[in-house]
C-alpha cells in the first residue's frame, strides 16, 4: 500500500511539474543611423530632409504651431513558463525614439532621442 502511494504521489508531481518554458524576441524595426540624426540642424533642417533621412514617420502629431514628426522601433523580448496548473510570464519592451519639431514653415525648431532598444531583457517570469 505504501508503494502504491508513492508512485502515485511520484506521478501526481510529476504531472504537475510538466511544463514548456519558452523565450521569445520581437524586432519591430531597422534600427536609426544615428550619423544621419547628426545631419539635421535645427532652423536649417527641412521636413522634407527629415523624411528623406529617416523615411516617413510613424507618427504625424498636429501643434498648434506646427507638427511633430514621431519615429518610434521597438524589441520586445518574453519569457514563458507553464506548468499544468500555474503559468508564469514576463515581457519586456523598450523603444528607440526620435521626435522632430517641425514649425509652420517646415524647418525643425527642436528634435530630441532616446535610444533604449537593447535594454530589453529577458527575465525570470516570476
Amino acid at each position: 500500500m505504501k508503494r502504491a502511494c508513492f508512485a502515485i504521489s511520484i506521478l501526481l508531481m510529476a504531472a504537475i511539474f510538466t511544463g514548456c518554458t519558452v523565450f521569445g524576441r520581437s524586432k519591430d524595426f531597422v534600427a536609426f543611423d544615428e550619423n544621419a540624426l547628426k545631419q539635421v540642424t535645427t532652423g536649417k533642417t527641412s521636413a522634407s530632409e527629415v523624411t528623406q533621412l529617416f523615411g516617413p514617420p510613424n507618427k504625424i502629431v498636429k501643434l498648434s504651431n506646427g507638427n511633430a514628426y514621431v519615429y518610434e522601433r521597438s524589441v520586445d523580448k518574453g519569457t514563458g513558463l507553464w506548468l499544468v496548473l500555474l503559468t508564469f510570464a514576463n515581457f519586456d519592451t523598450q523603444y528607440d525614439r526620435i521626435v522632430f519639431l517641425i514649425n509652420n514653415d517646415d524647418v525643425v525648431t527642436h528634435f530630441g532621442s532616446s535610444f533604449n532598444s537593447e535594454a530589453a531583457s529577458y527575465g525570470m517570469p516570476f
